[in-house]
């Protein structure tokens, strides 16, 4: 068996495509073996020039369902990051690069990869969707598979196949396994609440670590501000954009620590941490988190969201 293809972009050439006829391809051949039977013991010219012209409608079929293929493109689309338990799904765009348009292509996807599976090795393929390329047409289809786990999760081969235009021959392509890939973080834990700090100021080894909750004045507003912190009311009399400060001067922090959850396994304590972080970013709060060999400084806003959520889905992974 051929190997996969491999790259980012691929295009379907005549190495590429293979073709065998179907079912009905072999009951044609055998119909024009007994018309060609029937010709010949009868020596009848309207048998013979029947025979002769279906097998020429057969051959032109052959080339049309090759062509069908043929310079078809295969790139990679976009790959949302899901949390572990959803469904991941993978873009993928196909592009007629040939003057003919490209009719009832089926598009298959075979199993993800697998470390402990050999590459050439692959599953029973399922029918993902069945796509029509008019001349320079580019359409895009979804690819999904289930995740398990957090990381990263590599998108599945997929094969082209089509039986255009008489369905008596079946072509298909090798497979293509694009390099895409989905971030999966981990599952969040059910809603549960955040250890709270002994005393006023930040400290580690506490869930969520707060400074102190005395007010202490206004400030100008700053970029990453929590909003909760924001004085309104100054807001609404045309006086600008004001934030209060609390405990001495220092804005309220949430510490997510990977020691306040001492005794739960690694993957619980990530799964508690992911429900804290959407539960911060939920409510505008300022929150870092604190993992071991990695610091996310406090802040807020959905890049710093997804900043804490990737170090949760990588981590202890090189």
């Amino acid at each position: 068996m051929a190997s996969a293809i491999e790259d980012d972009v691929v295009t379907l050439d005549r190495r590429s495509i293979y073709i065998l006829p179907t079912r009905a391809g072999v009951a044609f051949t055998g119909l024009l073996f007994v018309l060609l039977v029937a010709a010949i013991n009868y020596s009848n010219g309207l048998a013979y020039g029947l025979t002769f012209l279906l097998a020429a409608v057969a051959l032109v079929a052959l080339l049309y369902t090759h062509r069908n293929l043929h310079r078809v493109r295969i790139s990679t689309g976009n790959a949302p990051p899901v949390f572990a338990g959803e469904v991941a799904s993978f873009e993928v765009c196909l592009s007629n690069s040939g003057q003919t348009p490209r009719v009832a292509l089926r598009v298959e996807q075979e199993e993800a990869r697998s470390d402990a599976r050999p590459p050439w090795r692959m599953a029973g393929r399922m029918q993902v969707a069945r796509v029509h390329l008019g001349e320079g047409e580019t359409a895009c289809v979804t690819v999904s598979l289930p995740t398990l786990r957090r990381g990263y999760l590599h998108a599945p081969a997929i094969s082209l196949s089509t039986e255009f235009p008489l369905g008596i021959a079946h072509a298909w392509s090798r497979r293509v396994m694009l390099p895409t890939r989905v971030l999966v973080y981990p599952r969040p834990a059910p809603p549960r609440p955040r250890l709270a700090a002994a005393g006023g100021g930040e400290q580690a080894g506490t869930g969520a670590a707060r400074s102190g909750d005395d007010f202490a004045g206004l400030r100008e507003y700053a970029r990453g501000d929590s909003l909760r912190h924001v004085h309104w009311k100054a807001v609404a009399r045309g006086q600008g954009w004001l934030t209060k400060e609390f405990g001495g001067g220092a804005l309220g922090v949430q510490w997510l620590d990977w020691d306040a959850l001492e005794g739960l396994e690694a993957e619980v304590r990530l799964s508690v941490l992911t429900r804290w972080v959407l539960d911060a970013e939920q409510v505008g709060e300022l929150y870092g988190l604190r993992l071991p060999g990695k610091i996310v400084e406090p802040g807020s806003g959905e890049a710093h969201r997804d900043c804490c959520l990737v170090a949760l889905a990588l981590f202890g992974e090189s």
